[in-house]
């Protein structure tokens, strides 16, 4: 665990921007400390790591956080997007830079106002916030959620996480037995009813990001143990193999 204090020092932001962040909901604190201070885990600094890389292509944080919070969010797949948006912006400043030489070595002789053209990253831009933000799912996952008071909500993610404790309890066992199997269909009816249509597609795609490290593993670890990603994941696949 890392102070407000240790985060701040390490990355930059500052402790009020780390304190906005937590106010407005794109990065709450893993604890506290018992004098009230914010604390900061592995899971909370992975998402500060995409947050800044949101804000470095410029992002508003509106949109980052309704990125963050789209159920279907692709944490690899919005990496390589960050990556080749900051590829598009690393060859703007290029070509600057060698403008501005240019001009400084010759003057200005030469009117290419070409280079100042971003319609390319704007564009890409687009596409991926349209990507991210607009899929059936979440529309879907507005309309449920809309009117819910944070309470509720609350008390709807930590039922989420008793089904996995509940997976958590039977880790060891195997993901194709009875109990297991009714875990999945449990936890497939409890997120239509509460998030969005969960088909055995998108329940099977889940699956996999619940296994594939990060936030969600270590939530899922926290609720059941170690290795109840995993085991979810293998259960899941089992559960929507019978259905094919």
């Amino acid at each position: 665990m890392m102070t407000v204090k240790e985060v701040s020092r390490l990355t930059g932001v500052s402790i009020r921007t780390l304190q906005y962040y937590d106010k407005i909901g794109l990065l709450n604190p893993a604890g506290y400390t018992q004098a009230g201070y914010r604390l900061y885990d592995d899971t909370a600094m992975e998402t500060l790591q995409q947050i800044l890389l949101f804000r470095e292509l410029e992002f508003p944080l509106k949109d980052i956080k309704k990125i963050l919070e789209n159920p279907s969010f692709d944490k690899k797949a919005a990496l390589e997007q960050q990556i080749h948006l900051l590829t598009l912006k690393k060859e703007h400043l290029e070509n600057l830079i060698h403008l501005a030489r240019g001009i400084k070595m010759t003057g200005v002789k030469n009117m290419d106002f070409s280079v100042f053209d971003k319609s390319k990253i704007d564009e890409y831009a687009a596409r991926a916030k349209e990507a991210w933000g607009n899929t059936k799912e979440y529309h879907e996952y507005e309309e449920k959620a809309k009117g819910r008071t944070a309470e509720c909500q609350t008390g709807i993610n930590m039922q989420m996480m008793q089904i996995f404790a509940e997976f958590g309890a039977i880790r060891e066992g195997e993901p194709a037995s009875e109990e297991a199997q009714g875990l999945v269909k449990k936890l497939q009816d409890f997120i239509t009813e509460h998030f969005y249509t969960c088909s055995d597609e998108v329940l099977s795609g889940l699956g996999r990001m619940y296994a594939d490290g990060g936030e969600f593993t270590a939530n899922i670890d926290k609720a059941g143990g170690a290795g109840t990603a995993g085991f979810v994941n293998r259960a899941i696949a089992v559960y929507c193999e019978a259905r094919k």
